[in-house]
């Protein structure tokens, strides 16, 4: 079985959105052409407290960018973004939702940050991800969205770590860059990892 995970395609990471992801809404249209190849769909969903540590607000003098250790981890601090019940943190509106079996939400812990769809950046909260994909019998994922440098290198490793056959499906992914190249690099980190790099036409 064939699982598309689509990672965060959500307001917040849309130009004009709070964290918005350069040219971030041209990961829609692939991610809704490709999922009806699929045996399944799931999404991940950014699902903050207000007063998430991870949030540059919560730091007095310090700004969105910068690096700071959280609960003895670093976390690069961001925008208030995808806050719990806003608009902001709503699945896009372009998106094609119909399909989707099941979302699961991550970085509700305002102690620790979730890049990964499957666990926090510290390991310890699991989201059930990875269960409901054994679960369902999914052997090979292929994941998608919303940031490549961030959130979707850190679901592709999981997924690779957790014996999934996993691909990226490039076309449908958008960078931060928070430092020139981070995109290319993140690409480079997963195919060392065995992430495979697919287009949506090796795939429909």
């Amino acid at each position: 079985m064939r699982v598309l995970i689509l990672v965060d395609i959500q307001n917040d990471f849309l130009p004009g959105g709070a964290l918005a992801v350069p040219r971030g809404d041209e990961v829609i249209e692939p991610a809704n052409r490709i999922q009806s190849s699929f045996d399944r769909v799931v999404a991940t969903q950014d699902w903050h407290p207000r007063a998430h540590g991870s949030f540059a607000s919560q730091h007095p003098g310090r700004k969105p960018g910068e690096v700071v250790e959280l609960y003895g981890l670093q976390q690069v601090l961001w925008p208030e973004h995808c806050v719990q019940e806003t608009q902001g943190a709503a699945l896009a509106g372009g998106l094609t939702t119909t399909a989707i079996a099941r979302v699961f939400r991550k970085g509700m812990d305002p102690r620790v940050d979730s890049y990964s769809g499957f666990f926090d950046n510290g390991g310890k909260n699991d989201s059930g991800l990875a269960a409901w994909l054994r679960e369902q019998g999914a052997r090979e994922v292929v994941v998608c969205g919303l940031a490549l440098d961030y959130c979707v290198k850190f679901t592709a490793l999981d997924a690779a770590r957790l014996g999934f056959r996993t691909r990226l499906l490039g076309d449908a992914c958008r960078a931060v860059e928070l430092s020139p190249g981070d995109g290319r690099r993140a690409i480079e980190e997963m195919q060392s990892a065995g992430v495979e790099l697919v287009g949506v036409s090796e795939l429909l």
